[in-house]
């Protein structure tokens, strides 16, 4: 069964992605289309994660990303079923406690529909800043990991002793209203696809193109079995930019558009590859059409996704 989930507009400016509309737009378009994601069917939104951008990448990044946590817990107020997604939590800037305390409140806040999504992080400045170990991320990562699955259990004293964190006898309190946060670790490195493997729940690919993800999928599978992890995982992916209908204008070579039906032949190939979750993203000129666009992929497309 595929379901269908998107990241949030606005949220993120990365002119690798972003829509000139987006520059303009701000809260109330925001809840509209988390709103829209809401009515329409889709699984999740989801808003990434950067503290500050240095000036060196900000001509390709951007420099407005939203906090993930503030955005989430805003729009869980204006949503009623739809899942709220951190892709990705750059965990290994703060203390897993802190961490924990933020994300156990939204749970709780929006009645268990937190997905917390985690990956690496690649800005080595936001990591000197905020004097977090950059070259050290990924084992940092590893062990956050763990010490966010005791800080979002079943215990209000939680425990985790490791090379980095450790704490007992402290109380964290409000507790998630989910008995289990899903974690799900982002990232298509060898690194990443291990920690998948080896720890989540799910996988969150980073828009590896079509071609390579049976490999990777098959590879995260073996690890999984090696580890002896009968837990189930959900393998996501991000397809490439739609639009549902005859564009009328330029909406880039990549962009997968025209009839319904077509456009629901081509994403089922995901599910075939052993895919659950795809992500999508629509091209689109202002905030009325993106939810003009969510209303026909929701009607006219997932219900050929399966």
């Amino acid at each position: 069964m595929v379901v269908y989930g998107m990241q949030l507009p606005i949220q993120s400016q990365s002119t690798l992605y972003a829509e000139p509309w987006e520059a303009d737009a701000g809260p109330a378009d925001l809840v509209a289309v988390a709103r829209a994601a809401d009515a329409h069917g889709f699984d999740y939104i989801a808003c990434c994660d950067h503290v500050a951008i240095p000036r060196r990448l900000a001509g390709a990044m951007g420099t407005v990303w939203y906090d993930p946590v503030a955005t989430l817990a805003y729009l869980a107020a204006a949503t009623e079923r739809v899942r709220l997604l951190s892709h990705v939590a750059v965990v290994g800037l703060r203390h897993p406690l802190l961490t924990a305390k933020a994300y156990a409140t939204l749970d709780r806040l929006s009645g268990g529909r937190l997905v917390l999504g985690v990956g690496a992080g690649h800005v080595a400045e936001e990591f000197a800043a905020v004097g977090a170990d950059f070259a050290g991320r990924g084992g940092v990562l590893d062990e956050t990991v763990d010490a966010l699955r005791a800080a979002l259990g079943p215990e209000e004293y939680p425990e985790h002793a490791g090379e980095r964190f450790a704490f007992r006898d402290l109380a964290l309190a409000p507790r998630p209203a989910q008995t289990r946060v899903p974690l799900w670790i982002g990232g298509s490195s060898p690194a990443a696809l291990r920690r998948a493997a080896l720890k989540g729940d799910g996988w969150l690919p980073q828009g590896d193109p079509r071609d390579r993800l049976p490999e990777l999928i098959g590879r995260l599978r073996k690890l999984r079995a090696e580890a002896g992890n009968e837990d189930p995982v959900v393998i996501g992916a991000i397809t490439e930019p739609l639009y549902v209908g005859v564009p009328g204008w330029d909406t880039g070579r990549r962009t997968l558009s025209g009839d319904a039906h077509m456009i629901a032949a081509s994403l089922r190939a995901y599910g075939a590859m052993g895919v659950e979750q795809i992500q999508v993203r629509f091209r689109c000129r202002s905030r009325s059409e993106l939810t003009d666009q969510m209303a026909a992929f929701a009607a006219e497309v997932a219900p050929h996704l399966n």
